[in-house]
Formats: structure tokens, C-alpha cells, sequence
């Protein structure tokens, strides 16, 4: 058994929420926390807007969102949708039309706002399609393009303008007695997000998709979706996520995933807890990290490894992880396994061996978890 299993006061109780399905993956209801990102390229750009898919479906992603705003794009969906492993959300700006030509051409999923694609035939000629080929529904709140009419009561984007937008929509779809949707709450500020995502959760059973939206580059955004989505997922509240960073949408999937492991929430791959290293430090730490980090990329198994560079803290945190090396001065250090002090290892050839015994325990735990998973 893997050691990374979930202590009883760190648990996390989760909204109860509405199950949705976008594609083969559950959506709320206590399902795991999917993880998404959204293609860059040219929808029309068929075989590098696939190439991007599925480099993001192999980084993890259970979802990717992929923009139709024209009927080329819509097209270009037709090819895409067949090509590619995991289920595509079509997302639509005001064009009602792009959203049954999405729902028609395979998408599992639309992002629309109701009220923003037209009067109510047209939302019910949306919704037809959605119900005619199993396609669930995103409303999208986005603190950036909210209704005039909320504006003008309001003054300015709030939370509370947010979620009576998000209620509109909602009312929309029900009135319409469509029920497989799912909504976000989306704002830059992360005070505005947080809030409105609170009084949501309050508001719906609806599944609720988190983000922070436009959060910057690489690491601002990172930091900033950290602590805003890492806070609501830590109050139960999020059934779906997706970074948004000026970045790869490989990079917004990596980030998902360390934010649901860091809260014990999600697991895949190897979770690496390292030293920021100092002066007692008996290898460079810092060099072994990055390198272990690109090494052990094609372990998908949830396990952890521990890599610290002195006896201070090493092996207390070696005996809660699966794998851990402590460094322990005059060139060599002390390798722990399953929690367990092993053997020692030189410093030279350290990161073969430590990358072959992550190995042996990845097969170790998929070999122990193998009948749980047939059950």
C-alpha cells in the first residue's frame, strides 16, 4: 500500500453536488476532481490543435476546451473530435449556432452563457442539440463580461452581481428542464473569485468548475491559482478545475495536478517533497530535484519521494514517503524504502539508482492496488 494514504485530520469534506458526465468523465457527485486546460492554437490548425490535445491528454488532462468562434472552427471540430482521447469542450461566445454546429460535430460539453446567445428560440434550439447528442452544458460566469443591466446595479463586478448572473442562467436551462450542466464563477481578483464561488456553492447543487481566470504568466499565475483555488478546494467547494496561465496547456495541467495533490485530493505521479538545501547539504539538492523531476515524468503511479540533503529532517521525512534519499556527508547518504532505512548509495550514480528504485515501487504499489482496482 502506497504510504500516501489520508490521515483523518487532514480530510477534506466535499460539497455534495449533481453528478454531470462531459464525455466518459463524471463531473460532480463526489467524483475526483478532474483536471482541464484549453488549446492555443488555431481551431482550424487541425493537426497541431490534435498535437496540443494530446499532449495535454498525456500530461493528465481529463477535459480540454477548445474555442468555435466561426463555422471553419466548427468544422475543424468534426476532424479533431475523432482524432483525440479525451472528451472536447466547445467554448461559445454569442454565436448560437457554433453551439449546435459543436454539439453536432462531437463535443461533449458547450461553454455558453445562455443569455448571451440569442432570445429564448435560439437557447432552446442550443439546448435541443445539447440533449440531442448527449452534450452537457458550462455556464460561465467571467467577472469580465457581465450583463449591463448587472453592471448598472451594481457599479462594477462584484460576487454578488456574479452569482445573480450565474442563477440567470441557470434559470434558463432549468425552465428549459435541462439539468446536465455545471457552472464557474471566474474572476481575476482573487478575493472576487473566492467570494462569489462561496456564495454559489451556497446558491446551486449545480458541479462547480474553479478557476482563476487570466492569472498571468507561468509562476504569478501559478501562485495566484494556488492560493485561490487551493483555498475553495480546501472548504470543500470545486468538482472540476482549470489553470489559466500564459503558459502551455501542459504547464496549466501540471499546475492542476499539484494543487490537488498538495491537498490530498488527487494523485498521479511521482509527489517529490525536496529540501530547499543549505550549507549542511551533502549533495547539490537542487540539481538532483530538477533532474529527477524530468526522469521520472513517465511514472503515472501516485507515490512520493523524498530527496533531502542532510540528517536534520531527512529521515523523519524519508519514513513517511516511498522512496526517500537523505544525504549523509563524505559522499554518500542513506536510501529509504516503503518507509524503511535500506541501504546506503554513493553520491556518484545516485540518481540511476533512485530513479530505479521509484520504479520497482511504482510496480510494487500497481501490483497491491491491481485487485482493488478489479473490484
Amino acid at each position: 500500500m502506497s504510504l500516501n494514504h489520508i490521515r483523518p485530520w487532514r480530510d477534506i469534506y466535499r460539497r455534495e453536488s449533481r453528478q454531470i458526465m462531459v464525455g466518459n468523465v463524471p463531473v460532480g457527485g463526489g467524483a475526483p476532481i478532474s483536471v482541464q486546460t484549453m488549446t492555443n492554437t488555431l481551431t482550424t490548425d487541425v493537426k497541431a490543435t490534435i498535437a496540443q490535445i494530446q499532449a495535454a491528454a498525456d500530461a493528465g488532462a481529463d477535459i480540454v476546451r477548445v474555442s468555435v468562434p466561426d463555422e471553419a472552427s466548427s468544422k475543424a471540430l468534426r476532424e479533431i473530435v475523432p482524432e483525440v482521447t479525451v472528451p472536447i469542450v466547445a467554448d461559445i461566445h454569442f454565436h448560437y449556432k457554433r453551439g449546435i454546429e459543436a454539439a453536432e460535430a462531437g463535443a461533449a460539453c458547450l461553454r455558453i452563457n445562455p443569455g448571451n446567445i440569442g432570445d429564448e428560440k435560439r437557447v432552446r434550439e442550443v439546448i435541443r442539440a445539447a440533449r440531442d447528442h448527449n452534450c452537457s452544458i458550462r455556464i460561465g460566469v467571467n467577472a469580465g463580461s457581465l450583463e449591463r443591466h448587472l453592471l448598472e446595479k451594481y457599479g462594477e463586478p462584484c460576487p454578488d452581481a456574479m452569482v445573480e448572473s450565474g442563477l440567470a442562467h441557470i434559470k434558463i436551462l432549468e425552465d428549459n428542464d435541462f439539468h446536465e450542466f455545471k457552472i464557474s464563477c471566474k474572476a481575476s481578483d482573487v478575493f472576487m473569485a473566492a467570494a462569489a464561488y462561496q456564495k454559489l456553492a451556497e446558491a446551486t447543487d449545480a458541479p462547480i468548475h474553479l478557476g482563476i481566470t487570466e492569472a498571468g504568466g507561468l509562476m504569478s499565475g501559478t501562485i495566484k491559482s494556488a492560493i485561490g483555488l487551493g483555498n475553495l478546494l480546501w472548504m470543500g467547494i470545486g468538482d472540476t478545475v482549470r489553470v489559466s496561465l500564459s503558459a502551455d496547456p501542459v504547464e496549466e495541467v501540471k499546475v492542476g495536478y499539484e494543487i490537488l495533490k498538495s491537498l490530498g485530493l488527487r494523485h498521479r505521479g511521482v509527489n517529490i517533497i525536496s529540501c530547499p538545501s543549505c550549507a549542511r547539504q551533502g549533495f547539490d539538492v537542487i540539481k538532483t530535484v530538477e533532474t529527477l523531476e524530468k526522469r521520472l515524468e513517465h511514472i503515472k503511479t501516485p507515490m512520493s519521494l523524498s530527496i533531502i540533503g542532510c540528517v536534520v529532517n531527512g529521515p523523519g521525512e524519508a519514513l513517511m514517503t516511498d522512496v526517500g534519499f537523505t544525504g549523509g556527508g563524505a559522499g554518500s547518504g542513506m536510501v529509504y524504502l516503503a518507509g524503511k532505512q535500506s541501504h546506503k548509495l554513493g553520491n556518484e550514480g545516485m540518481i540511476d539508482h533512485i530513479v530505479e528504485e521509484v520504479e520497482k515501487r511504482a510496480a510494487q504499489i500497481e501490483a497491491e492496488t491491481a485487485p482493488e482496482a478489479a473490484e
